[in-house]
């Protein structure tokens, strides 16, 4: 009997060891969940000028991998982004396309800004130049379509009708055309539609499409800011992916999308 006793004791003692380190090893696992969970549940909204979608896209996935945050973009001209933060109310940063598509927004929405690169805009033709435009008093000669931006929608439609119209020649210019977004505007004229059209130096590497070596935008050269909005709640996200906008990995992605940092 006393063998008996002291076998069953043992037997309790390995059960009670097994079941103490059986919830000890469920535990940390619980713990390491929590801890993942907890970075999966980061989340960001960002507002993005869709000219610049390639390299916005590669920019939020990498800090995605890198975080674990969840970003949502949308993608659209500054007329409408603007519309969505005033109707809304919602959202953490809006990457515009032009420090002046701030200013609708700027005293009662914003609560910082940040620049990040030059947008610099660019006289572009259909390759081999058929026309043979040199300059931008060409695009009123007999014959040349051109294409623009929506003057009232995106900023480089605002800035080719400032642009002609300050050499008075806006009104002799043929416009077939005004689209809403830069990208539209290489696309026209890869595409045969038009001849040329004032659109942004990223938007132009598309095949069938050339840059006119001229001066005449130079003045017209632009900052892209990110603005940070006091709308956000998602107060620790943001500040993380503002510092990661000063990486070398999203310095690079600038580069190579053809854009010039602005410090």
């Amino acid at each position: 009997m006393k063998k008996k006793a002291i076998i069953g004791v043992l037997f309790m003692v390995c059960l009670t060891f097994f079941a103490f380190t059986g919830c000890s090893s469920s535990s940390k696992t619980s713990s390491g969940s929590a801890s993942t969970a907890s970075k999966s549940n980061q989340s960001l909204f960002i507002y993005c000028g869709a000219g610049m979608k390639d390299p916005v896209a590669k920019m939020v996935a990498a800090f995605e991998k890198e975080n674990g945050a969840a970003v949502e973009v949308t993608y659209g001209n500054a007329a409408q982004i603007i519309s969505q933060i005033t109707a809304t109310k919602k959202g953490d940063l809006f990457i515009a396309g032009d420090q002046n598509d701030l200013s609708k927004i700027k005293d009662q929405y914003v609560s910082s800004v940040k620049p990040l690169v030059k947008h610099i805009p660019v006289l572009a033709v259909q390759s081999g130049n058929p026309q043979h435009i040199t300059g931008l008093k060409d695009l009123t000669k007999t014959g040349v379509k051109v294409v623009l931006g929506d003057s009232s929608a995106t900023p480089i439609g605002k800035l080719s009708d400032t642009a002609l119209t300050s050499m008075g020649i806006l009104n002799n210019v043929n416009v077939v055309a005004r689209e809403s977004t830069a990208p539209a505007i290489s696309t026209a004229i890869s595409l045969g539609q038009c001849d040329a059209g004032i659109t942004w130096k990223e938007n132009t590497n598309v095949k069938g499409v050339e840059v006119v070596k001229t001066s005449d935008l130079n003045n017209y050269i632009k900052t892209i800011p990110a603005a940070s909005l006091n709308c956000s709640t998602n107060t620790d996200a943001l500040k993380a992916f503002l510092k990661f906008l000063d990486s070398n990995e999203v310095h690079g992605i600038w580069k190579s999308s053809g854009y010039e940092l602005a410090q």
